[in-house]
C-alpha cells in the first residue's frame, strides 16, 4: 500500500522536476504550529464549547422548545451578525497575514499598525451598535418574518436584540485581541476566554431562576448575561496583548502601508466570511416560516454540530494561518504537504464524530438536553436535524483550513466567490425540501404525515431537517471548489490527507458496534446509555485505525514534526 507520506514525496519530486522551487528550509516555528499550536487552540476551544454546551443544557431546561426560547435564540443571532462580519474569522483572515509578517520584521511598526486597526475597529463597532439598537424592530422583522404573526414573540425578540447589541460589540473587540495573540503564537488564552461569556449567562439565568421567574424573564436575564460575558471576555485578554505589543497606541490612522494592506483584504474577507455567516441567517429566516419550534430545534442541533467544527476544524486552521502566512509562494510543495497534514488531522477526529451523530445522536441529544421542558419528542427532533447537518461535517471542517490556505496565499477573493455559490445552493436545496418535510410530524418516537401544517395539537414538525440537508449539500460543494482553487496554485490536495478512506471505514465499523449496543441496552438510563455506546464506538475507532496502519501518535501531537 502506498502511504500518504510516500505520495507526498512523489508529488514533491514531480514538482521539482517541473521547475517549481522548493524551499530548502522549513518555515519558522513549524513544529509548534503543527502539533502544540493546534492542540492549544483545540484545548481552548474545547473548554469554550463545553461551557457553551452547559449553557445550552441550562437554557433547554429552563426554556424548553417554545416561544421564549425561539425569541432568545433568534435575538442572539441577529446582533451576532455584527460579530460574524467583523469578528474572529474576518480579523484573523485579513489582519493576521499582514501583522504576523510585520511582527517578525519591525516590532515598532507592528505596534502602530495594531493600534490603528484597533482604533478603526472600535469606531466602526460603536457606530454599528448604536444603529443596530435603533433599528432593532425592522431588523428583527426582516430576519424573522415569521414572527410578525406572533406579537408577543416579536416584541420579546426586539427587546432582547436591543439588550444584546452592546455585548456582541464587545465580542468584536475581543476578536482583535485574538488576532494579536495568535500572531504571537499565544493560542490558548484567546480561545478559552469565551468560557467567561458562557459562565456569565449561566450564573445570571440561574440566579433569576431561583426566584421562580417566568420564561420571558429568564430570556431577558440571559440577554444581560451576554453583555456581562462580552465585557469579561475582552478584559481578560487585554493585559497579555499589552505585554506583547508595547508600542500599541490607539489611532485612526488609515494611511500606514500595513493598515491599508489589512483594510484592502477586509472587503473580500468580509464578503466571503459574511456570506457564509449570512447563510445561517438565511436558515433563521427559513426556520421562522416553519411551525413553532423549528428555530429552537435547529439551534440546539447546531450547538453539537459546531462543536467539532470549532474544536477540530478551526483549531487546525487557526494554528496554521500565521505559519502559512510566513511561507512564501515559492514554497508550494511544503505548503501542500502542510495543508494535507492539517486535513488528515481534521478528518481523523471529524469522521467518527459525523458518523456517531447520525447513528447514535438520539442517545447523545437525550443525555444532554432531555430534562425539564425538553421531552422525548424534542430529543428525536433535534437528533434528526443534527444527523442531517452531520452529513456535511467533514466538508465544513476541511473548508476552514482550505480557506485559510488561500488567505495565506494572498487570495481573499476566491473563497468569497465560492462562499456565495455555497449559500445559493444551500438555500435553494433547503427551500425545495423544508416545506414537504414540515408535513412530517413526530408522534412519540414515530413519524407520520400531517396534511395540516398548522395543526393545533402542538406536534413537532420536521421542516428544520430540510434546512440542515441544504446546508450539508452546500458544504460539500464548497470544499470541492476550494480544493480545485488550491490545485491551480500549489498542486493536488488530498481531502483527509490521503487517509479519508481508512478513517471513514473505521468510523462506520465503530458506529455499527455502538448502534448494536444502543439497541441491546436501550433500557439503561439515557445518560449511561450515551456514555456506554459512544465510549465503545470511540475505542473501536481507535483500534480500527491502528489496525489499518494509521499513524495515531501524530494526531495527538507526538510525532507531528517533519522528519
Amino acid at each position: 500500500m502506498t502511504t500518504p507520506t510516500s505520495r507526498r514525496g512523489q508529488r514533491r519530486a514531480r514538482q521539482q522536476a517541473a521547475g517549481r522551487r522548493t524551499s530548502p528550509r522549513p518555515p519558522a516555528a513549524s513544529p509548534p504550529a503543527e502539533g502544540r499550536g493546534a492542540l492549544l487552540v483545540g484545548a481552548g476551544i474545547l473548554l469554550s464549547r463545553l461551557s457553551g454546551l452547559v449553557r445550552e443544557v441550562v437554557t433547554a431546561g429552563f426554556l424548553g422548545v417554545g416561544m421564549a426560547s425561539d425569541a432568545f435564540k433568534a435575538a442572539l443571532r441577529i446582533p451576532n451578525l455584527l460579530q460574524n462580519l467583523l469578528g474572529e474569522g474576518v480579523l484573523s483572515a485579513s489582519f493576521i497575514p499582514v501583522y504576523s509578517r510585520l511582527a517578525d520584521a519591525d516590532e515598532e511598526e507592528a505596534g502602530r499598525t495594531a493600534g490603528a486597526v484597533a482604533g478603526l475597529l472600535a469606531a466602526a463597532v460603536a457606530v454599528l451598535v448604536l444603529v443596530g439598537m435603533a433599528v432593532a424592530r425592522p431588523l428583527t422583522i426582516v430576519l424573522t418574518p415569521g414572527f410578525r404573526d406572533d406579537a408577543e414573540k416579536l416584541d420579546l425578540t426586539v427587546d432582547l436584540v436591543r439588550i444584546m447589541f452592546p455585548g456582541v460589540g464587545l465580542l468584536v473587540l475581543s476578536a482583535w485581541c485574538l488576532a494579536i495573540l495568535n500572531s504571537h503564537r499565544r493560542f490558548f488564552l484567546s480561545y478559552v476566554a469565551p468560557v467567561l461569556w458562557n459562565v456569565a449567562q449561566i450564573v445570571v439565568v440561574a440566579a433569576v431562576a431561583i426566584g421562580g421567574a417566568s420564561t420571558v424573564s429568564l430570556a431577558t436575564a440571559l440577554a444581560w448575561g451576554v453583555v456581562v460575558g462580552g465585557f469579561a471576555q475582552l478584559v481578560v485578554q487585554l493585559p497579555t496583548v499589552r505585554s506583547l505589543v508595547p508600542d500599541l497606541r490607539l489611532t485612526l490612522d488609515r494611511h500606514r502601508p500595513a493598515v491599508r494592506d489589512a483594510l484592502g483584504r477586509l472587503g473580500p474577507v468580509v464578503f466571503g466570511r459574511g456570506v457564509v455567516q449570512i447563510s445561517s441567517y438565511v436558515d433563521l429566516v427559513l426556520a421562522s416560516l416553519l411551525v413553532t419550534g423549528a428555530v429552537a430545534a435547529g439551534t440546539f442541533a447546531q450547538v453539537l454540530y459546531l462543536l467539532p467544527v470549532s474544536v477540530f476544524g478551526m483549531s487546525v486552521a487557526a494554528a496554521e494561518l500565521p505559519e502559512l502566512s510566513r511561507m512564501g509562494p515559492q514554497d508550494r510543495a511544503l505548503l501542500a504537504e502542510r495543508i494535507e497534514q492539517g486535513l488528515r488531522r481534521v478528518a481523523f477526529f471529524v469522521a467518527p464524530t459525523a458518523v456517531v451523530y447520525v447513528a447514535l445522536g438520539e442517545s447523545l441529544v437525550g443525555a444532554l438536553y432531555q430534562r425539564g421542558e425538553f421531552g422525548r419528542s424534542d430529543t428525536r427532533l433535534v437528533w434528526l436535524v443534527l444527523a442531517a447537518y452531520a452529513l456535511g461535517l467533514l466538508a465544513t471542517t476541511g473548508s476552514r483550513l482550505l480557506q485559510n490556505s488561500l488567505y495565506a496565499l494572498d487570495d481573499p477573493r476566491t473563497p468569497a466567490r465560492i462562499a456565495l455559490v455555497r449559500v445559493l445552493v444551500s438555500s435553494g436545496v433547503a427551500l425545495a425540501v423544508m416545506f414537504p418535510f414540515d408535513h412530517l410530524v413526530l408522534v412519540g418516537t414515530a413519524i407520520r404525515v400531517e396534511g395540516d401544517v398548522a395543526d393545533p395539537a402542538g406536534l413537532l414538525h420536521l421542516g428544520a431537517v430540510g434546512i440542515a440537508l441544504g446546508s450539508a449539500v452546500g458544504a460539500w460543494l464548497e470544499v470541492l471548489l476550494l480544493r480545485t482553487a488550491l490545485r491551480w496554485r500549489i498542486g493536488d490536495i488530498d481531502l483527509g490527507g490521503g487517509s479519508l478512506g481508512v478513517l471513514v471505514t473505521a468510523a462506520l465499523v465503530a458506529a455499527a458496534l455502538g448502534r448494536v449496543l444502543d439497541l441491546l441496552l436501550s433500557d439503561l438510563p439515557v445518560l449511561l446509555l450515551a456514555a456506554v455506546t459512544i465510549g465503545a464506538a470511540g475505542l473501536a475507532y481507535l483500534a480500527m485505525t491502528a489496525a489499518l496502519g494509521f499513524p495515531l501518535r501524530s494526531m495527538f501531537g507526538a510525532g507531528a514534526r517533519r522528519g
